[in-house]
């Protein structure tokens, strides 16, 4: 589907529930949650041997390792973080230079910063499953064209068979895991929402913010279902994360990128929030879905998403690649 840079959507239709359980629980505490702690574990990548590398990215600055770790199938991600501004009189200060070459008023250095300023996001997917090896391996994608009809008889069949799980979704709505991490919650069970940080960011600096509105009703699995019903829930989410927003980061809506993606990661619907200059993944025209357009679409055409055709990327390996092939459709 997307491509797999560091910092890459996730795929459509391989998203289960190991995958987001590994990407949500940093660290398992006593009482069962999967709630970040701030213990060092030391010995936890000590015996992984890598086997392979997947994809990497130098714009990204990411590398996707497969590997053995404890005798199980093993996914490493490490990813650099950002620079932040309010380090730089240390990084500065702190920081040993080497220099490589010097030219009139040119030179170029190798710094080396203090440890806590060169830290590496590690994301560890383990026991990982052949899925999760060919969600992060590099792979050709196909833009696909869905019908409303297409997606009746084949996109819809697709996932229903498939029964992806999306537990862990509920247990962030339940607060059964990641209660602490919820930035803002409008309880309401018909129009509310639990808005939190998406694991994509390091919540360190907002120029690369993003932040993920997760529904409190259950029986939405993405845009096709949405109709003119659903237009005071939509609205609720774009006002109401907006104002949480610009209360608890100062960015204003000016600042920000509202949408939702076709086709999702996970099918319970989310609406996605990123700082306006920041390339997230999926911000792309062919996967990203601006929710204003989202309402106004609605608004004058209470079935829009029930007829609309629309266009969304998958990768070689997927499922729901074959059967539009197979449907003869691509």
């Amino acid at each position: 589907m997307a491509d797999t840079t560091a910092k890459r959507e996730p795929d459509t239709v391989e998203t289960d529930e190991l995958t987001q359980k590994v990407k949500r629980a940093k660290t398992d505490s006593k009482n069962g949650r999967g709630e970040v702690g701030d213990e060092f574990e030391t010995d936890v990548l000590s015996g992984f041997q890598s086997s392979a590398v997947l994809s990497d990215s130098g714009r990204e600055k990411t590398i996707f390792i497969r590997g053995k770790l404890a005798d199980e199938d093993a996914v490493v991600i490490l990813e650099k973080t950002p620079i932040r501004e309010d380090t730089l009189a240390e990084l500065f200060t702190g920081s040993r230079l080497k220099l490589e070459m010097k030219n009139d008023i040119y030179s170029t250095y190798r710094l080396q910063p203090p440890p806590h300023l060169n830290e590496i996001k590690t994301t560890v997917v383990c026991p990982a499953t052949e899925k999760h090896v060919k969600k992060y391996q590099r792979q050709e994608s196909f833009l696909v064209e869905e019908t409303g009809e297409d997606y009746k008889t084949i996109t819809l069949p697709y996932i229903q068979k498939q029964s992806f799980s999306v537990q862990w979704v509920l247990n962030i709505l339940e607060k059964k895991a990641e209660a602490d991490r919820i930035v803002f919650e409008d309880p309401d069970k018909d129009v509310g929402f639990v808005l939190l940080p998406d694991f994509k960011w390091d919540q360190k600096q907002v120029d690369d913010l993003y932040l993920i509105a997760i529904t409190h009703q259950r029986n939405i699995k993405s845009l096709r279902d949405l109709t003119s019903d659903h237009l005071p829930l939509l609205q609720n989410i774009f006002q109401k994360g907006k104002e949480a927003i610009l209360q608890r980061y100062n960015l204003p809506a000016s600042k920000l990128r509202v949408y939702l993606h076709y086709q999702p990661s996970y099918y319970h619907l989310h609406v996605h929030f990123t700082k306006l200059g920041y390339e997230a993944p999926g911000c792309g025209v062919e996967r990203a879905h601006l929710l204003a357009d989202v309402i106004q679409n609605l608004q004058a055409d209470p079935q829009y998403y029930k007829t609309r055709t629309l266009y969304f990327p998958l990768r070689a390996d997927d499922g729901l690649l074959s059967k539009f092939k197979e449907a003869g459709r691509l």
